[in-house]
């Protein structure tokens, strides 16, 4: 059976597009509307206040982060799908590069969980002062923040995706030059931020457009079928 009969594009196009939606829609909710209305830079005591005060929401927070991950999964392996037939072996590299970064972040998001604990009221917690268990919040909230830095540096998956996008001929060549300027963005995030911590800028808020662009393209436009086909027939 061939890769024609096997996969319909534009169909895997849209679920693409979709599963970003959802990625993108589930870490700005998460974001905006739980996390940065409970973290308070430098206010540690304020920070473990609004959790207690609103710990289902916060827990919320971190079971919504958990499925965003294992949408990212599903994601990766439909981009694979989509782009395996301009080069597999890239297409590989772009999977397993992703992939990784999943188990880092999950690992990541549980400190995320550890911030409640502190505040759990248990009894083995006695030992500590209100003060000392509302920095182990704080803590464990930074250590979330660096971890999910330490997995940004797999955002490096975003090059041989925009080179796939870029060689593909049947999607824009404008959003495989976007992919990559913001894998470097990313990467460059991640230097600075280990190697240069007063460098206080975060270049990716500048840089990461060309994925929900794309996304958008993949959800609404889908590709140039007779191109995929023919890139398809050529690759079989």
């Amino acid at each position: 059976m061939t890769t024609k009969e096997t996969i319909n594009p534009n169909k895997t196009a849209r679920i693409a597009g979709i599963l970003y939606l959802i990625i993108f829609i589930t870490g700005t909710f998460t974001q905006l509307y739980i996390l940065d209305s409970f973290i308070v830079p430098g206010d540690a005591a304020t920070t473990a206040n609004n959790i207690m005060a609103s710990e289902s929401l916060f827990r919320l927070g971190f079971v919504i982060t958990l499925i965003r991950q294992t949408v990212f999964i599903l994601l990766a392996l439909v981009l694979y799908k989509l782009l395996k037939i301009v080069n597999k072996n890239v297409a590989v590299l772009m999977v397993v590069l992703s992939l990784v970064a999943v188990p880092i972040s999950m690992l990541s998001e549980l400190y995320l969980f550890a911030a409640l604990l502190p505040l759990s009221g248990a009894g083995y917690l006695t030992a500590f002062t209100a003060e000392q268990l509302h920095a182990l919040v704080s803590l464990f909230l930074d250590l979330r923040e660096h971890g999910l830095l330490i997995a940004q540096l797999l955002s490096v998956w975003l090059l041989p995706y925009g080179y796939l996008v870029y060689k593909s001929g049947f999607l824009p060549r404008i959003f495989g030059i976007l992919l990559i300027i913001a894998g470097c963005g990313f990467l460059i995030d991640f230097v600075t931020f280990f190697l240069f911590p007063n460098f206080d800028v975060t270049l990716s808020l500048f840089t990461f457009w060309g994925e929900p662009l794309f996304a958008l393209w993949l959800l609404i436009k889908g590709v140039n079928v007779a191109q995929w086909e023919k890139r398809a027939l050529e690759s079989a």
